[in-house]
């Protein structure tokens, strides 16, 4: 991994460009993970995207993970020393988790492998990715200030279905020049993650419950970036949603680390493709998968599960993305979710065009929907099968995983269980 992280280095530090085109000039990564949300509401995605060898994924194998997560950061040639990189991976992932693995893979039989990512402090998925982003944020701040570019505080607007809500407030408890606020929907998440947020310790943190849904609290925030733009504020706001490129970063690294232990465990051989099925709501969890398959990890079909709220699995199946429909609360409340952020990077690295996605989202602000052209949707097929599950089904599945496998679920992986299994 070295060798190629030098020969990047070569090449000059990547940046960041706006999905929609608004932000103007391409800006280093802690310019991104600073503002959040780029300019007109886009979102900040790598101008270009590092390529791995099998060689070089295969050395991975040999890290642990935190030296993993490092070595994926430098190949993106991030404007922070190799050193500090090092430092922060090694304050993400430590003994902040349950396991040494930190996200272990439990076997079912040959074919079939678990990626438990409940193992941090605050038992979601979120954390894989909650217990870096402060990290890199406090980074990426000084290094502007000592730059002489910044000498604001920051305001941390969050939206949430659940996980993120609690993982962000831990993630960013206490965080020198740092507040963190956090918009939940009522009545829509679990007693267990409401309580879990409305008692978060902290100088900094603040939880407030929005009339409406997740997407209606999403949608406020986007609303308070674009009407703070251009005012004279006493701090800056940013994000700790997935639309933050900080956050979506990390969850790159655990398919890496998964392909890596299969290898390990002779499950594999190097080269052979690994199906994922990624229970979707947001987008961002399967979209750090595609993201795997372009830096070269072999990757064979990432599998969009969705439950009730299946707007995912009628854009891939039509090229219709509609969200006039009722949203539906489940019981996996993480997805509970009709305007899928990340489907916004997907398109703007398939179409190559920040001009059409930019007309793609103003139809959905606009109408509500938009269609995706034939070729666009075909291209996005090559990678991506879908499936959705009934409250029924999620449910049957859970004890099937349990009376067949002894293996009890939890009710997003139910759905990746059985969208699975239809495939």
């Amino acid at each position: 991994m070295a060798q190629r992280i030098d020969r990047a280095a070569s090449f000059g530090q990547n940046l960041y460009v706006d999905t929609r085109g608004a932000a103007g000039e391409p800006v280093p990564f802690t310019q991104a993970v600073i503002n959040g949300l780029a300019q007109g509401g886009g979102l900040y995605v790598p101008e270009e995207l590092p390529t791995l060898s099998l060689d070089e994924i295969c050395a991975l194998a040999r890290l642990p993970y935190a030296q993993r997560a490092a070595a994926i950061y430098k190949a993106f040639n991030v404007d922070l020393p190799d050193e500090a990189i090092d430092e922060l991976m090694g304050r993400a992932y430590g003994d902040n988790f349950d396991d040494e693995a930190i996200c272990p893979i439990t076997s079912l039989d040959e074919s079939t492998h678990i990626l438990e990512l409940w193992h941090g402090p605050t038992s979601a998925f979120k954390d894989m990715a909650l217990q870096c982003l402060p990290h890199f944020f406090s980074a990426s701040a000084e290094k502007l200030r000592k730059e002489g570019t910044l000498d604001h505080e920051f305001m941390i607007l969050v939206a949430t279905s659940g996980d993120t809500g609690k993982a962000a407030l831990v993630g960013f408890q206490d965080v020198p020049g740092v507040s963190i606020c956090v918009f939940y929907p009522f009545g829509g998440v679990s007693q267990v993650q409401r309580a879990q947020m409305v008692t978060q310790e902290g100088e900094n943190v603040h939880v407030c419950a929005v009339e409406g849904n997740f997407d209606d609290a999403q949608t406020g925030v986007k609303n308070i970036f674009a009407a703070c733009q251009g005012k004279a504020l006493p701090f800056l706001l940013s994000s700790a949603n997935s639309i933050n490129i900080g956050r979506l970063a990390p969850q790159i690294m655990y398919y890496f680390k998964s392909y890596a232990d299969l290898l390990s465990r002779k499950v594999i051989s190097l080269g052979d493709k690994v199906d994922f099925s990624v229970p979707t709501g947001n987008f961002g969890d399967i979209l750090a998968g595609y993201l795997a398959k372009k830096l070269g990890l072999p990757v064979g079909r990432l599998i969009c599960a969705s439950n009730a709220n299946n707007v995912l699995t009628d854009f891939l199946t039509t090229g219709v993305y509609d969200r006039r429909r009722p949203l539906l609360k489940t019981t996996s409340p993480s997805m509970d979710i009709l305007v899928s952020s990340n489907l916004e990077r997907l398109l703007y690295h398939v179409t190559g065009s920040d001009a059409e996605v930019a007309g793609f989202m103003q139809q959905l602000a606009a109408t509500g929907s938009y269609t995706v052209r034939p070729e666009t949707l075909a291209a996005i097929q090559q990678t991506f099968s879908c499936g959705w599950s009934s409250e029924d089904e999620v449910a049957g599945e859970i004890r099937a995983r349990y009376e067949k496998d002894g293996y009890l679920c939890d009710t997003h992986t139910a759905v990746a269980f059985h969208v699975a299994a239809q495939k």
